[in-house]
């Protein structure tokens, strides 16, 4: 567990990836996860001294399918006229297309860290046989829109959509997570489902040792009607704002990499958790 000081996370700003992995896909396709790479098959049995290969690691495949959303991306602060045209953010509203997101007082971008937070739960979930649909391919391209990520969690069928944020709060103290959804909803799938949900990454976090927003929400949760993201959505959805990158300690543990492992392996457990039970 990565040790958290007071201060935490902050509102989250645009998504830049840090310690991206390497190869990333071509960009305008979307990424989907099913199988793990397996070994080459040999052509004859080894002799009985030689070691036996490891067992597989690919599960049996488990019919879920999960969308994972890092925010923001590495090319839109080059795009101003493209993540800026406006575009529907539900609830009669619009919004512009995207933002640059957020960063540390250092210069550790968001979309970075969302990028890289995603992958690695990207390769969990594939490790137990979940399908997995992330919303942009690289941190090197622009966008996509609010609109357009929320259609590839509808279009993918999905049983949970995670969106990956971090906050940039200037607020003195303000430290700490918090999960939202959209409130009031404005379908089935944004009542119960999306605040259980919610309320699994948040008490994943918990659990984890990150502490909740002493600035924004309640006791780690936020209901919101102003993210088009989870307005559009029609499957269960949530955001995660995993803390405040302006505050000293939190935005340490986010930019090393021991710290997005420690991330990355909760919102894994927590998104396992709320599929088992759904």
């Amino acid at each position: 567990m990565v040790a958290i000081g007071l201060t935490l996370f902050t509102a989250c700003g645009v998504d830049t990836p840090a310690s991206s992995p390497s190869n990333p896909p071509a960009p305008g396709t979307t990424t989907v996860f099913t199988t793990l790479p397996q070994p080459s098959p040999t052509t004859s049995a080894p002799p009985s001294s030689a070691p036996q290969p490891p067992p597989s690691t690919q599960q049996p495949k488990t019919g879920k399918v999960v969308v994972l959303d890092p925010g923001h991306n590495g090319g839109n602060s080059g795009k101003p006229g493209e993540i800026n045209k406006q575009v529907p953010a539900g609830r009669g509203k619009t919004k512009p297309c995207n933002t640059t997101g957020t960063a540390t007082n250092s210069g550790y971008s968001e979309h970075a860290f969302t990028w890289d937070v995603a992958q690695r739960i990207s390769q969990a979930l594939v490790a137990k046989g979940i399908r997995v649909v992330l919303t942009r391919q690289n941190d090197t391209g622009v966008g996509p829109c609010v609109d357009e990520r929320a259609a590839i969690g509808n279009d993918a069928g999905a049983d949970a959509v995670v969106s990956i944020h971090a906050d940039g709060s200037n607020s003195a103290g303000a430290h700490g997570f918090h999960v939202a959804y959209s409130a009031p909803p404005l379908n089935a799938q944004q009542g119960e489902p999306s605040v259980k949900l919610a309320t699994a990454l948040r008490d994943g976090l918990r659990a984890g040792g990150f502490p909740t927003s002493t600035y924004l929400g309640s006791n780690g949760l936020a209901p919101r009607a102003d993210l088009g993201g989870l307005n559009l959505s029609t499957r269960p959805a949530a955001l995660v704002e995993c803390g405040n990158m302006r505050n000293a300690a939190e935005a340490a543990a986010m930019a090393s990499e021991e710290g997005r492992q420690q991330y990355a392996a909760v919102i894994t457990k927590a998104i396992e958790d709320y599929l088992a039970g759904n």
